[in-house]
């Protein structure tokens, strides 16, 4: 999909509130409770955020740690070695998304693991939670509704999408319900996608069901049984 104007207005305007109450909380707020500031660069909780948490609650509702809520930039993400939330660090400086915010909460699945001859990158699986802004390091209850397939410098770097159990977008079950209750939102992930990293960077195979979608999970939930347990 090409930039133009026209999704750039869309993108600006959808943007213009959630950047504002993010400006009004940099420091002193957004984070979770329970977190404790280990260092400007660490936040480290009671719990090991990938280890300690399952994938689903009692209730069979998808667990996603927040590593950066939807219109932040500064690049967090959960560390494997201890569970910790640490602000990666790229040539010596902490990473910042040089471009607008975030486009929903992203995070990632706990007790999930995919390596790349899976498809993967090594990681746990990220996802893209729909909904108002949340907590730094706080656990989200949402659902699958598919999956963004994207290419990074070549490399398979899938981008779940699900919804916020608190949130309008709860009662969506699919891509397809998702463009014709809310027109113009799976056009602005896929935009935002391919272009943060700067033009060329990423490449978009366009958005997949969420069969595709369980399916990924399942794969990265089973090698992390068989790897970590």
């Amino acid at each position: 999909m090409k930039f133009n104007i026209r999704n750039y207005f869309i993108i600006i305007c959808m943007f213009i509130p959630v950047l504002a109450n993010a400006n009004d909380c940099v420091t002193s707020c957004g984070v979770a409770r329970g977190l404790m500031q280990l260092d400007p660069y660490t936040l480290v909780s009671k719990q090991n955020l990938w280890r300690d948490i399952p994938s689903f609650n009692e209730m069979g509702q998808l667990n996603v740690v927040i590593e950066i809520p939807a219109g932040r930039t500064e690049k967090w993400e959960t560390r494997k070695s201890d569970g910790a939330l640490a602000w990666n660090i790229k040539k010596g400086k902490p990473r910042v998304v040089k471009y607008i915010g975030y486009p929903g909460n992203y995070g990632m699945i706990p007790q999930t693991i995919l390596p790349k001859e899976l498809g993967g990158d090594g990681d746990a699986l990220d996802v893209i939670v729909l909904g108002p802004p949340l907590l730094r390091g706080s656990i989200e209850q949402a659902r699958l509704i598919g999956v963004l397939r994207l290419l990074d410098d070549g490399e398979q770097d899938d981008k779940l999408i699900a919804v916020s159990k608190n949130s309008p977008f709860y009662k969506i079950d699919s891509i397809k319900e998702l463009d014709q209750k809310y027109p113009g939102v799976s056009n602005i992930l896929e935009l935002w996608f391919e272009n943060y990293k700067g033009e060329g960077e990423m490449e978009s195979r366009g958005f997949f069901d969420v069969e595709t979608a369980e399916s990924i999970l399942q794969k990265a939930s089973d090698y992390y049984l068989n790897s970590y347990n």
